[in-house]
Formats: structure tokens, C-alpha cells, sequence
């Protein structure tokens, strides 16, 4: 299997599991969850929605775990931080297997562009 190949099959295994996931996933704004929806992802809760403290305390009671997919430049970043540790000190988890694969296999840094990359790519259409 050749790398191209091997990459596309990564990414599409990483959507199958974003679209079945039951996790809140939180974004930073509205063409972000724009971008998830086309790709087919559910769950998905706007940051600036609501103030910090209650989309945590909603999420809280839930208690099944949360997905942050903030941008991945230094804004994005540090919003991150702020975020797994608030969630973290609250005792719930954190699931950074989307983040962490977006980070390492591709060069999507602003999480809006994920649908148009990848339809580039032409993993969807």
C-alpha cells in the first residue's frame, strides 16, 4: 500500500470514528461546526455558545467524556489548555486521539478548513 494511500485509509478510519462518536465535541465557532457536520460528526457544542463554566457543567453531567477540537495555532492551543485542565479538574476525561491525529497527519490548523482539505484530498466529496 503506498503512503498516499495508507494516509487516506488513516483519515478515513479517523472520520468513521468521528461520525459514530458520543462524546461532546467542542469547537471554537460556528464555520467549525459547519466543517464537522459535513463531515458528518453529531455532539457538537459551540464554545462561545455559553459562558466556560456551564457548557463544562452541562458536559458534567452527562459524565461520558468530551472531545475539544479548538484551532491548533497558539490561540487554539492555549484555549486547549485552559479547557483540559478546567474539564480535568472536574474528573472528566478528555479524549485527545482527534487532536492528536489531526495534528500529526495533517496540515489543518484551523479546524473550519477540515471539510475543504479533505475534500481537496479527495477522502469526500
Amino acid at each position: 500500500m503506498g503512503k498516499h494511500k495508507k494516509e487516506i485509509q488513516e483519515i478515513e478510519e479517523f472520520l468513521s470514528r468521528l461520525r459514530d462518536e458520543e462524546k461532546p465535541i467542542i469547537v471554537e465557532g460556528k464555520k467549525d461546526t459547519h466543517a464537522l457536520k459535513n463531515l458528518g460528526a453529531s455532539h457538537i457544542t459551540v464554545l462561545y455558545s455559553a459562558p466556560h463554566y456551564k457548557i463544562i457543567e452541562n458536559i458534567a453531567k452527562k459524565d461520558n467524556g468530551v472531545i475539544i477540537l479548538t484551532d491548533l495555532d497558539k490561540k487554539g492551543r492555549q484555549l486547549y489548555s485552559k479547557l483540559n485542565h478546567e474539564f480535568q479538574q472536574r474528573g472528566i476525561h478528555v479524549d485527545n486521539s482527534y487532536r492528536y491525529f489531526l495534528f500529526r497527519k495533517t496540515k489543518i490548523r484551523q479546524i473550519e478548513g477540515l471539510y475543504s482539505h479533505l475534500v481537496k484530498e479527495g477522502v469526500v466529496e
